[in-house]
């Protein structure tokens, strides 16, 4: 894996080397303070260049030989509102992009018409980690021909502020909160013939090393706690099933958790109802949902959450064998509820089952939230931008839409109603675990998880669009985004965090 660049924080100096990036306004306008020659190289640039400020638009210049420095990049902060929480992220990622092949870059923000504040020159920093993030592991070479190799190459980045004490504090819950993004990034973009069911679970237990409490179910706990859906799934597999726990205890003692689920499907062939080849490979990311899960709690115990929280993730592979649960066998989940199973391709919900009615069981939680790569119908109505969001609590609805127009993480609320709930009606058991045909794919799905959840405030987010494949940006350049980590850990300290 490449170097991750330092991030540090300082009082305005003007540095005598590297790579300068200064922060520039409307019409290009540069802060005060800059040296006549570094002014007159980056105005030059921005006249040529036609450079107007706008918004995470950029212009470069080699810098004066005088000034020391390297070269000058000039980023734009100009638009019709404010910078948000997202736009400084962008904006670190932004600034990242410019910096390849430098070992010292300075941000000057000192006198500029959108000079960050403490916390926001800390999401600057936060983008800056993001869009430096590279899945290159199994690469034997990193550079293509003719290119500088920059694996080992480290780079320092110092964000001069007002006020680098403040900065710096501001900083160090966003770096635990990078660190969860890149956990669940990896997983997902890990292959599948490394991530195998226990592996997963191993590399959840070595979570224990940052304060979480790590409990693992294997196949015959499941067995006696008759979880027969989930373990249904994963009957055509080598690979056994693991039930996951991962609890923070940062709240008041006995005070009920907050609860995130997560659907952690290795592969999916689709098992006896199989996908077509094409694209199957992309299979490896079915487990988007639980990497979510995973990479939210070790961001909560990284920043020492206020919060008792909990995360539970059921992890299988759907593969296919002369042992693989069949189109048209029926089971019974842990709740007592006897499910048809018409399609083995509808298994991440079968996994879910078990996980939500174990949680809300065991753990009688505020709230539960499972994520899941669930339906490919999400991505025909809502495409790669926003997740699908199902609840059946307006007021954790509403935080969710919050979190997610404040993390650029959307979410778009979708019904949910008895005559949906209708058409997943068994004709040989209670239940069947696909509707009728190809409408409301989505919300059926939804309507079968909410069997699970009893009274408990509950959401479901479908992150098929989202988790993976999802189109780049600013902050993201890899095929696994991490997608609900930073949205996840902004309900919880907006609502739910001890003050």
């Amino acid at each position: 894996m490449s170097h991750l660049p330092t991030i540090q924080f300082a009082a305005p100096q003007f540095p005598a080397s590297g790579v300068l990036v200064v922060l520039a306004g409307k019409d290009g306008a540069l802060p005060a303070g800059l040296p006549d020659g570094v002014r007159g190289a980056a105005e030059r640039a921005g006249s040529l260049g036609k450079f107007k400020g706008k918004g995470l638009s950029t212009v470069e210049t080699i810098a004066p030989a005088e000034s020391g420095l390297d070269r000058i990049v000039v980023v734009g902060t100009a638009g019709e509102e404010p910078f948000g929480e997202e736009d400084w992220l962008k904006l670190g990622g932004t600034i990242q992009a410019k910096l390849a092949g430098a070992s010292v870059a300075t941000i000057w923000t000192e006198g500029a018409a959108a000079a960050p504040q403490a916390r926001e020159a800390a999401t600057i920093g936060l983008g800056i980690l993001l869009r430096a993030y590279k899945f290159d592991r199994y690469k034997s070479k990193k550079a293509k021909d003719g290119e500088e190799d920059t694996a080992d190459q480290t780079l320092t980045v110092t964000i001069a502020v007002a006020e680098p004490d403040a900065a710096r504090a501001a900083f160090e819950p966003l770096d635990a909160l990078g660190e969860g993004v890149r956990l669940a990034r990896d997983l997902v973009n890990e292959p599948a013939n490394i991530l195998t069911t226990t592996d997963y679970a191993a590399r959840i237990e070595a979570l224990s090393s940052t304060g979480l409490e790590i409990e693992i179910l294997d196949e015959n706990r499941m067995r006696e706690l008759k979880m027969f859906a989930l373990l249904g799934v994963s009957l055509g597999s080598p690979t056994p099933p693991r039930l996951c726990i991962m609890r923070w205890n940062g709240g008041a003692e006995g005070e009920a958790p907050v609860a995130f689920v997560g659907k952690g499907v290795v592969f999916d062939t689709g098992g006896v109802s199989i996908k077509p080849a094409a694209g199957m490979d992309e299979m490896k990311g079915d487990m988007g949902g639980s990497a979510a899960v995973v990479g939210l709690m070790r961001a909560l115990a990284g920043r020492q959450a206020k919060v008792n929280a909990i995360g539970v993730v059921g992890l299988v592979e759907n593969a296919v064998d002369g042992m693989a649960q069949r189109p048209g066998d029926i089971v019974t989940a842990m709740s007592g509820t006897t499910i048809e199973v018409l399609n083995t391709d509808a298994e991440g919900r079968l996994v879910l089952a078990d996980a939500l009615w174990y949680t809300q069981e065991r753990f009688k939680p505020r709230f539960m939230v499972n994520l899941a790569t669930l339906t490919g119908a999400i991505i025909v109505a809502l495409g790669n931008q926003h997740a699908g969001l199902f609840s059946n609590n307006d007021e954790l609805a509403n935080r969710l839409l919050a979190a997610g127009l404040a993390t650029g993480e959307k979410v778009w609320r979708m019904p949910l109603g008895k005559d949906y709930d209708k058409m997943i009606e068994g004709k040989f058991a209670d239940i069947k675990n696909v509707g009728n045909g190809r409408s409301a794919g989505s919300i059926t799905a939804a309507q079968f998880l909410q069997r699970f959840v009893n009274d408990v405030p509950w959401a479901h987010l479908d992150v098929a669009g989202t988790a993976m494949g999802s189109p780049s940006n600013e902050y993201n350049q890899s095929w696994a985004s991490g997608f609900g980590v930073r949205l996840l850990n902004k309900l919880v300290e907006e609502h739910y965090e001890a003050r």
